[in-house]
């Protein structure tokens, strides 16, 4: 599944699976404009942190058509189209990490002419857009050793091919271990308020012939105790230099629920999603979502009028609960702050 994020140059279009409308329909948004792209990302049209990243890096393509047509003042207005789209989802480093790379060709390119610029962006965009396929299946061979034959691996939220480029961080481990021969089966939480568990890690798994069970949120403690699930993975959306990492709402309780069993809880994350310049878990900012995702399902309303709601979009799991982070250079042990910096060292980022 890697034709959910498709550019189409001779339309300047950036061709978006529409995510809110999945299993039951599949539809194509289309993005050509600043605002398009903006939309796209906050009403979840894509989502997740890889996915949001490549969708950044072509709207800033996008962006610089925009910009064209301020004529000789097109580089301010760049700037200013760059930053709305940078800006349009807080948690996710990913967003601004791809941001903050165009804007690094851009700087490179100097007074280069407005046609080369773009011609550098679609190759840079393209090139982010095909790493993080590559790097997605690195970390599905190095997360397949943590998985064992026979295992029940739970998963909360859509940490798969939709929510990256392709072939997906937590379930690239599930496939990289399906890949390696081994017979397994997914409990994918139902993921309230936004059911991307249900909606979208059982569509991508069931595509796939991956056994897969769907099960709510408030049965993890049950499913654990009785011995059902033996590994939980799940992706983030920004790690913390010391290893903290957000992810979807109810990660944090999942991660609770698995040190009281004795259930290993691993997250897997590219190097782009860890935000060494975040110290810890406190000071990632949470998304604050529209209060009716929370009370309405679809069109029909199950809250009363008039009482508040609270739709954090994200939690925070503290270090001291991951077993291991699954990154493209390798599982990551604590203490994270030096495995994270020795993986960048590794990678060549530092």
């Amino acid at each position: 599944m890697e034709h959910h994020i498709r550019y189409d140059a001779a339309q300047r279009a950036l061709i978006l699976l529409d995510q809110r409308l999945l299993p039951t329909r599949q539809e194509d948004f289309v993005c050509r404009t600043t605002e398009d792209i903006v939309t796209a990302l906050q009403v979840m049209v894509v989502r997740g942190a890889p996915a949001i990243g490549v969708t950044a890096a072509w709207g800033c393509v996008l962006a610089a058509y925009e910009a064209a047509e301020a004529g000789d003042h097109w580089h301010p207005v760049l700037d200013g189209l760059l930053e709305r789209i940078a800006a349009a989802r807080p948690t996710a480093v990913n967003l601004r990490w791809a941001v903050d790379r165009m804007r690094k060709v851009l700087k490179t390119a100097g007074h280069a002419p407005f046609a080369t610029l773009v011609s550098l962006w679609e190759s840079e965009a393209r090139r982010i857009h095909r790493d993080d396929i590559e790097i997605n299946r690195a970390m599905g061979r190095h997360g397949a050793a943590l998985i064992d034959e026979g295992d029940t691996v739970m998963t909360h939220c859509n940490a798969g091919a939709l929510a990256t480029a392709g072939y997906g961080t937590a379930l690239g481990v599930i496939r990289g271990a399906v890949d390696a021969g081994k017979k397994i089966s997914v409990i994918a939480n139902e993921t309230r308020p936004f059911l991307q568990g249900a909606r979208l890690t059982a569509y991508e798994l069931h595509e796939d012939h991956i056994p897969v069970t769907v099960a709510c949120d408030n049965a993890c403690g049950h499913l654990m105790r009785k011995g059902m699930v033996q590994k939980v993975v799940v992706g983030a959306d920004r790690i913390a230099a010391n290893g903290d990492a957000a992810n979807k709402i109810g990660t944090y309780s999942v991660a609770l629920l698995a040190r009281e069993h004795g259930v290993p809880f691993y997250v897997a994350a590219p190097l782009s999603t860890i935000d060494r310049n975040t110290p810890d878990g406190d000071h990632i900012p949470i998304e604050d979502r529209t209060p009716r995702e929370v009370t309405h399902v679809g069109d029909t309303q199950i809250t009363p009028d008039g009482v508040p709601v609270y739709n954090f979009a994200f939690d925070v799991t503290p270090a001291a609960l991951i077993a291991g982070i699954v990154t493209e250079v390798g599982v990551l042990r604590p203490p994270y702050a030096e495995s994270i910096a020795e993986a960048f060292r590794k990678a060549g980022l530092e």
